[in-house]
């Protein structure tokens, strides 16, 4: 018996390797649905990471705004890193009389015979838990020689810090998105360009908004570049989600999925 044909949607017939999520072993869909469900969740706690690190340096915690990625990029220019922390994204961790000590503190020349006196009691107690210098990514205050780094004028994240945040950004969402994209690449979309677009705009976004963080120092308008870019990162990883997950479960087979599969049978009998 001749095989049946392909069928064609769009003039573009199913490739011969792409395989539906229906046609996929039970197993192999929830390995990709358990996969789906922890990379969403740590996506969801990575916003709020990044809205908690980044709001309020402009003075209004309640929000992420234009000058709030100017400054975390290239500095206030004026007060210092601590300060513009301790009135910004750390206002809500410290009393604000103990806020005040500090900041007096800096701005009268941050001395050390103060700092031991006034400043570091208040840095134990509330402080050392997270910046003790065991984390890489938060500033160490403990001891007057790292705090003065931080009480220095605010010129923004340092470039090595940005190199440092950089590598494990390419690395970590490279691999969060070839994982996703995966995934995604058995979900039936049409037409072919469009699914493959959604497929490689992460990928775009993904260096459009690091390099940004760079040019942000040097032309503060790159802070939209680096807001724009990560929000059409996340609307491409909803989208493959949401599809990935839909068709998976929820959705019947496209009807060239199964007429494929009858016409499959057929021939092998």
């Amino acid at each position: 018996m001749d095989r049946i044909k392909e069928p064609v949607v769009n003039d573009v017939p199913l490739h011969r390797l792409y395989r539906h999520y229906s046609e996929l072993p039970y197993s192999i869909r929830v390995l990709y649905t358990a996969t789906l469900l922890v990379l969403g969740t740590a996506y969801l706690f990575a916003l709020i990471y990044l809205f908690h690190t980044y709001s309020g340096k402009d003075g209004d915690p309640r929000t992420l705004t234009y000058e709030d990625v100017v400054i975390a990029y290239s500095g206030s220019g004026k007060a210092s890193r601590l300060e513009s922390a301790l009135r910004g994204s750390m206002a809500t961790m410290l009393p604000r009389e103990e806020i005040n000590v500090i900041v007096t503190w800096v701005q009268d020349g941050a001395n050390r015979a103060r700092y031991e006196k006034e400043v570091k009691p208040t840095l134990d107690k509330r402080c050392m838990t997270c910046h003790d210098g065991s984390n890489p990514h938060l500033p160490n205050l403990n001891g007057f020689d790292n705090l003065q780094k931080v009480t220095e004028r605010d010129t923004g994240t340092g470039i090595f810090t940005l190199v440092r945040v950089s590598h494990i950004h390419f690395f970590g969402l490279t691999l969060v998105f070839f994982i996703l994209g995966t995934i995604f690449s058995h979900a039936y979309v049409r037409p072919i360009w469009f699914k493959c677009t959604v497929v490689a705009v992460p990928f775009l976004t993904l260096t459009l908004d690091i390099s940004s963080w760079y040019f942000t120092k040097l032309y503060h308008p790159f802070a939209w570049v680096v807001m724009l870019s990560g929000a059409v990162m996340g609307l491409s990883f909803a989208l493959m989600w949401v599809v990935s997950m839909y068709q998976m479960w929820f959705s019947r087979p496209p009807s060239v999925v199964t007429q494929r599969e009858e016409g499959e049978i057929t021939d092998v009998g």
